[in-house]
């Protein structure tokens, strides 16, 4: 199985200039919760910027997830070698064939495929589309990455402000934000647009 970190713990090290191996656990909790807490912060399953080792199957209902002109919303798909597209409900599933997808040139330049375009007549046959692809992005990209370092960094350090307040002989006691302004600005343009 894909790892569901988008860093490394000796990155993680690296950044802190760690060598012993002492904080070994508290440095993979925080790293794990900080790719965790950006999966929630862009509206994603978690792990979803890595990508998976295997295809797996997994079905979308064509009712909500359809737009005007045929195009079917998935998950992240960041590899189409092993892609499978099935129309139909329980166990009867038809395969599809003319089917595109999308957004165009994706993978070429490091983006997931995000929608499916119905084939030749505009719709998609039955209730339900079951997807096996590879979920999740080609690469993790780089924003990601560091987001989750400077996160884990952030979330490592709590254990010595506890309340949630620093204190520096210099400045005084400072409250931490509830939320990191780099860490909202290097993930921002990943968060998934909601539907009303």
């Amino acid at each position: 199985m894909a790892s569901t970190l988008y860093a490394t713990l000796p990155e993680l090290k690296a950044a802190r200039k760690i060598t012993a191996e002492d904080d070994d656990q508290a440095l993979t909790q925080a790293l794990t919760a900080a790719c965790r807490q950006i999966d929630r912060k862009t509206g994603r399953p978690p792990g979803a910027f890595a990508l998976d080792d295997n295809a797996t199957a997994r079905t979308f209902g064509v009712v909500g997830r359809t737009t005007v002109d045929g195009l079917l919303l998935v998950d992240d798909i960041g590899d189409i070698a092993d892609l499978v597209v099935e129309s139909g409900t329980g166990s009867a599933w038809s395969p599809v064939t003319g089917y595109d997808t999308g957004p165009d040139n994706a993978l070429a330049t490091g983006q997931p495929i995000t929608t499916l375009i119905a084939p030749p007549g505009g719709y998609w046959a039955g209730p339900r589309v079951r997807v096996t692809a590879r979920w999740g992005w080609p690469a993790v990209p780089d924003e990601i990455s560091r987001a989750a370092l400077l996160l884990a960094n952030r979330l490592y350090m709590r254990k010595d402000s506890p309340g949630g307040v620093v204190g520096s002989a210099e400045w005084g006691a400072v409250r931490l934000s509830r939320w990191d302004p780099d860490v909202e600005e290097l993930v921002g343009p990943y968060v998934l647009p909601g539907f009303a």
